[in-house]
């Protein structure tokens, strides 16, 4: 049987492991305004004259493209 030194060492280690286990809120935060700085980006790129323009190019010769 284990000591019960032991046992609460256990079971502070299992407390202690949980608490780190996750993103804590300012995380989630930081990530959020990330992913949206990023997307702006990303939508500035997608949506500017050459991009744009080569996207279009790229879909009117798949539409075109025989059959």
């Amino acid at each position: 049987m284990k000591s019960v030194s032991t046992w609460w060492r256990a079971r502070w280690d299992r407390v202690t492991a949980r608490r780190d286990a996750g993103m804590t809120t300012s995380e989630y935060a930081m990530g959020t305004i990330a992913a949206a700085a990023f997307a702006a980006v990303l939508y500035k790129i997608v949506t500017s004259g050459s991009v744009s323009g080569a996207l279009e190019s790229v879909i009117g010769k798949a539409l075109d493209a025989p059959f």
